[in-house]
């Protein structure tokens, strides 16, 4: 094939020019996202070559690869193996108090993963509150907590709803006469699922899946609080201890195993979902006969696991602390103004940047597209301190005027999570039946009067619901906080981080629970967005 042919597949998508304005706008977006990183590439490439294959290729690297690896892909079946059969007992059964159980099997997000290790690590490590509580019963010895199983499991717990809300959005837009017309083919209940309803909402598990991979792979917390060698954490300890070199190479490393996951994903999922017309919907739910109150335990477990631990350990931490008082510790009431307001400037920017590449990802089928929504995945992936530090490295040295300022911490915030409002968008701009946007076009609008007339009203749920999964994540994210943050600007998260440190956990108690409520109101918000839908 000519270069002349190469880019015309590249400028078109097979039927016709991509449009220049939509695609000039996406290609700023995806080079903004992704130019701050571009110190990883020149640190990398300043190592000298005979250090930089000793250090790559040294016994260390291959442990730290291996425990990423396994940690990612433990996470990831774990969190399919959790939030599937949950979306599907919430949505398509007649399972007890469904409305409940399906903000309960959410609310998990909400829990900062680093809350969750400090709270398991306190439960159920050697010596734990758990031990302690079994002792009088002749237990000597708890299975150990720390290591890559405990960092799956701690993990999996705060991630699998990402799995959970995708795949239950998918489910809720499913035409569900589908599934009766292959029921008067013969077919069962289960081969009814494998050949018509999975196949449908293989896209959404695949979206859920790639975030709960990204959240893996790039969590510093958990592992060093679990005492798991991983990417993240070493990247960290490396540039604190010994320069940015080895950070650096490790950090390119960390990218190749992104790219290959997002190959991955890519090659699992359709390019388009079905469903989109709800009109096919029937209210008819599966009935689970016997095993109806048995199934609410699946929901029970897993939320309650998730979410009393911390609570649990929270409580004991605020009655039993002999730590005297500290003034400069107390909790102040800006610390919450200043966290929702830096959140929802970040849930706010990130869904107006978010619709353009859905848009374009989800109605072109041009390698452009595919380059401008991966682009956006680079940030969720990168470490929060590596990307912190990234800025810090140029705001610094080409910025000044920007750095240490708040639309500087609203920026990485973005470039961090973007790719769940561009997720939660693009599902939304799959599900419109293309009749009506063909209607409102044979009716004298142009692309963008059809796409602000038709497609937006009807997208408009998810990208609620995405601004509010953006505003959710930001929320608790702590290391682009610590480090990018201005001077004297205290958040919820940075409350705890100092309790946490100090080792006067007293402190930590009263921000966390109001991190959790309102992370928690958010999650109600992602969910009423499918009250049309019986969402709630």
């Amino acid at each position: 094939m000519s270069l002349r042919h190469r880019i015309r597949d590249v400028l078109t998508d097979g039927e016709g020019r991509l449009p220049l304005g939509l695609t000039l706008l996406c290609a700023a977006i995806a080079a903004t996202l992704v130019f701050p990183l571009a110190w990883l590439v020149i640190e990398a490439t300043t190592v000298e070559r005979g250090r930089a294959l000793d250090l790559l290729f040294s016994v260390d690297t291959a442990d730290i690869l291996l425990n990423s690896l396994l940690l990612m892909g433990g996470v990831t079946a774990a969190s399919i193996a959790i939030g599937v059969p949950l979306a599907y007992l919430t949505v398509r059964t007649d399972l007890p108090f469904r409305r409940f159980w399906s903000v309960a099997a959410a609310l998990p997000l909400v829990v900062p993963s680093y809350v969750g290790a400090f709270s398991f690590a306190s439960a159920f490590g050697r010596r734990g509150e758990f031990h302690d509580v079994l002792a009088p019963l002749g237990v000597e010895r708890v299975p150990e907590i720390h290591g890559l199983s405990g960092s799956i499991l701690v993990i999996t717990l705060y991630t699998y709803p990402y799995v959970y809300l995708t795949t239950r959005a998918a489910l809720l837009s499913f035409d569900t006469t589908l599934l009766e017309a292959a029921r008067t083919l013969n077919h069962g209940r289960l081969a009814a699922f494998r050949r018509v309803t999975l196949p449908t909402i293989r896209p959404a598990v695949a979206a859920g899946s790639l975030l709960a991979a990204l959240y893996a792979v790039s969590d510093f917390g958990t592992p060093s609080i679990m005492r798991l060698p991983v990417f993240t954490q070493q990247i960290y300890v490396e540039y604190r201890s010994f320069g940015s070199d080895y950070a650096a190479l490790l950090s390119m490393q960390l990218l190749v195993v992104v790219l290959v996951v997002l190959a991955l994903e890519w090659a699992v999922r359709s390019e388009r979902a079905g469903g989109g017309d709800d009109a096919g919907q029937t209210t008819n739910r599966v009935s689970l006969g016997r095993l109806r109150w048995p199934a609410t335990l699946l929901p029970a477990a897993v939320s309650g696991f998730a979410l009393l631990v911390p609570l649990w350990i929270l409580g004991l931490w605020l009655v039993r602390s002999e730590a005297g008082r500290r003034p400069s510790m107390a909790f102040e009431p800006v610390q919450v103004l200043n966290s929702v307001s830096v959140s929802a400037a970040a849930a706010l920017a990130a869904a107006l940047a978010a619709i353009p590449i859905a848009y374009f990802a989800a109605n072109h089928e041009s390698p452009l597209a595919t380059i401008f929504e991966r682009a956006t995945y680079v940030g969720f992936a990168v470490p929060g301190i590596v990307l912190a530090l990234a800025l810090v490295y140029f705001g610094s040295g080409y910025l000044p005027w920007i750095y240490q300022t708040l639309p500087l911490l609203v920026f990485a915030y973005v470039v961090r999570f973007l790719p769940q409002a561009v997720g939660s968008s693009r599902t939304a701009i799959l599900q419109v039946d293309q009749r009506l946007v063909e209607a409102g076009r044979t009716l004298g609008e142009s692309p963008s009067g059809a796409f602000k007339r038709v497609t937006l009203p009807l997208t408009r749920s998810g990208i609620v619901a995405g601004a509010a999964l953006v505003f959710l994540t930001t929320m608790k994210e702590l290391p682009v906080t610590l480090v990018l943050r201005p001077t004297g600007f205290e958040t919820i998260v940075t409350q705890i981080w100092r309790a946490q440190a100090t080792a006067l956990y007293q402190y930590a108690v009263v921000p966390t629970l109001i991190l959790l409520v309102i992370s928690g109101l958010s999650m109600i918000v992602i969910l009423t967005q499918e009250g049309g839908k019986e969402g709630l």
